[in-house]
């Protein structure tokens, strides 16, 4: 889930979102660039659902400064579309017949003529061009150039308590450049930035777990503590390792050997080679060989403050960590984004892709649905497509806030796992017992009741929510083709009569109470610094363990890539390559008994003791079949090797 210590961000409900622009999303096909004034293409989407009427505070100063990219759909935006779902299907003759980065460009991407006729516009209209790339052409300048570049006036809208400026009608560009831009970002500056998936502690104050522990799921059994759903319940485990994660998800003799992983977070720990070498050797993990982690970072960092850098760290080291554990023969990429915001996150992406860094992407970061533009979507899903066309799969996080009503007061989805071209992982919470057997697992979901006073109850059992794996029914994207016939109408046509993409995809461990172990380099109480470790959970745990599962099947496939992974997922529903995960497997309630230093650190502060129930998600349920706490389920044994090329 976003870090307790991140920045929450104020946002709006997107229910009233063009239609047109959701179903033309959902099939990754630009929105049509209809007519809005005479020899100007309209720009879908750039006038953002909460710039209304009643929120309209007036004309922004036409000295005020913007900054905008203008991004570039390229010579075919229909056949790049087509062509990544006709390669990721296989249903289709073309499937898994992908095209090399340097093919993909020369086929998809924008002409010199169209870089260059855009550029040319840019200027004339008064707007200094910063940076050209193969996707876009960065700008600023002042409000009154922004307003004559795109055919819009900007005026400053109320948006919960504060005040953003946004274009007042659609964007536009000119007709005479034949359909040459995509859509354009930066006229509305509301913040763009998205948080970390995690229940990471600051590094920079150390986090410890007080004991007692289970090692595995069930060994040590609370007996002076009350009893819960009518029988004594254990203490939740140390933390998982790698062995016990292998074993649940069936990694047999696979190790994901010569397949790269990439992995994307903002900033960079500056002690993730020590850290993923010192946990590696202390668990017995394989130890990294020569060039096997390797990072690909920005020459400058930004808005370190505002974005909480340090808090990044932790992130990078658990989706590091969990890779290799999982499959240790992987090589992985860590590509850092200059800062939190979408702009930043994009370039990494788009990093991975123009470099193929990489054939599996983990992303362990995002925000709320009602926080994500139309114009930001269109960016985020052309670099997807291009990824897909090149047999690169992209992995993101659900979030841990379950349906987001508790976090935001409204029920939504996160993005961009929202989007019908990436794969959304959902989390469980895990039992894995004595010998790594696979016990069960059931929808990641918490409620926290605390030890009464006279240590004889739990008080108000079960207790309060506290967080679970995101998902539900998007409203702004279109129910994809490859979720048909396996999502229930229930949830296709929550928020849309004619279906919406409902989220997550696939499921992996998740709940921090049966979380995965992790290992830190972090500040100490006296101000030294030292490796230390912790137990951890959260979609950003789910994320990289499926992406490492990813690599053992793309082993398993003779190392050719499996790309864009949702069609074949769904087409393997209901079959004995998923554990078909519900919220109660044993029938009789489950929980598990925590006791946690009060300061985060020792017992100096004193103990609290607590009943965390397990499978209680919001108002989200993990059911027998497709669901939206778990997906079509987490990979059984058979999941690895169901990807073998036959």
């Amino acid at each position: 889930m976003r870090s307790n210590r991140a920045k929450a961000r104020a946002g709006v409900s997107m229910a009233a979102t063009l239609p047109l622009l959701a179903g033309a999303l959902a099939l990754g096909i630009p929105a049509a660039h209809a007519a809005d004034s005479p020899g100007r293409d309209a720009l879908a989407g750039t006038k953002p659902a909460w710039a209304t009427a009643k929120a309209d505070k007036g004309s922004t100063s036409d000295n005020a400064q913007v900054t905008a990219r203008v991004y570039l759909a390229g010579r075919d935006a229909k056949g790049l579309a087509a062509y990544a779902r006709a390669v990721s299907d296989p249903h289709s003759p073309l499937y898994g017949r992908y095209l090399s980065a340097h093919q993909t460009q020369q086929r998809f991407g924008a002409t010199k003529a169209q870089v260059a006729e855009v550029t040319s516009w840019l200027r004339s209209s008064g707007l200094k061009v910063t940076a050209v790339t193969k996707h876009y052409v960065a700008v600023s300048g002042d409000v009154a150039a922004a307003e004559k570049a795109f055919g819009t006036q900007l005026h400053n809208y109320a948006k919960g308590s504060k005040t953003y400026r946004a274009p007042s009608k659609t964007a536009s560009a000119p007709e005479s450049l034949n359909g040459a831009v995509l859509t354009v970002t930066g006229l509305d500056n509301a913040p763009h930035k998205s948080t970390h998936n995690d229940q990471l502690p600051p590094p920079d104050s150390v986090f410890r777990n007080s004991g007692p522990f289970s090692s595995y799921y069930g060994s040590n059994v609370a007996t002076t503590l009350p009893d819960a759903y009518g029988t004594k319940i254990p203490y939740a485990v140390k933390g998982y390792t790698g062995q016990q994660l292998r074993a649940a998800y069936g990694a047999g003799t696979r190790t994901g050997k010569d397949v790269r992983v990439a992995i994307t977070d903002a900033y960079a720990s500056p002690t993730i080679a020590f850290d993923a070498a010192t946990y590696a050797k202390k668990h017995g993990d394989a130890a990294y060989t020569s060039s096997q982690l390797r990072q690909v970072l920005p020459k400058n960092y930004t808005k370190t403050k505002e974005c909480g850098a340090a808090g990044w760290y932790g992130e990078e080291t658990l989706d590091v960590e969990a890779v290799h554990a999982v499959a240790p023969g992987a090589s992985i990429t860590y590509v850092g984004a200059a800062s939190c915001y979408d702009d930043d996150l994009l370039d990494s992406l788009n990093k991975i892709v123009d470099g193929h860094l990489a054939d599996i992407v983990s992303n362990s970061w995002g925000d709320i649905e009602a926080n994500q533009t139309p114009d930001l979507a269109a960016a985020y899903d052309q670099v997807f497509q291009f990824g897909a066309v090149q047999g690169i799969g992209f992995y993101f996080s659900s979030g841990d806030n379950g349906d987001e009503v508790a976090n935001t007061g409204t029920k939504q989805v996160d993005t961009p796992a929202n989007s019908a071209w990436v794969t959304a992982v959902g989390g469980t919470s895990l039992a894995v017992g004595k010998g790594d057997k696979y016990l069960w697992e059931t929808g990641w979901g918490t409620e926290k009741a605390l030890l009464s006073n006279d240590g004889k109850s739990w008080t108000n059992f079960p207790g309060a929510y506290t967080s679970g794996a995101g998902g539900g029914t998007s409203k702004t994207v279109a129910e994809p083709y490859y979720q048909k016939g396996v999502v229930p109408d229930a949830l296709a046509n929550a928020n849309n009569a004619t279906g919406n993409r409902v989220v997550p995809d696939i499921a992996a461990i998740a709940d921090p109470n049966t979380g995965f172990k992790v290992g830190q380099t972090q500040t100490l109480p006296d101000g030294t610094q030292a490796y230390d470790e912790y137990r951890i959970g959260g979609t950003s745990l789910a994320a990289p363990v499926i992406a490492a599962v990813q690599a053992l099947a793309q082993e398993a496939r003779g190392g050719k890539p499996i790309g864009f992974a949702n069609p074949a997922i769904y087409a393997k529903y209901g079959s004995q390559a998923y554990h078909d995960v519900t919220d109660n497997p044993t029938g009789s309630g489950l929980a598990v008994a925590r006791i946690d230093f009060v300061n985060g650190y020792d017992a100096t502060g004193g103990l609290a003791t607590s009943v965390r129930s397990l499978g209680k998600d919001s108002s989200l349920q993990a059911v027998k079949g497709y669901d939206d706490v778990t997906g079509v389920g987490s990979p059984a044994p058979g999941y690895v090797e169901s990807w073998r090329r036959r």
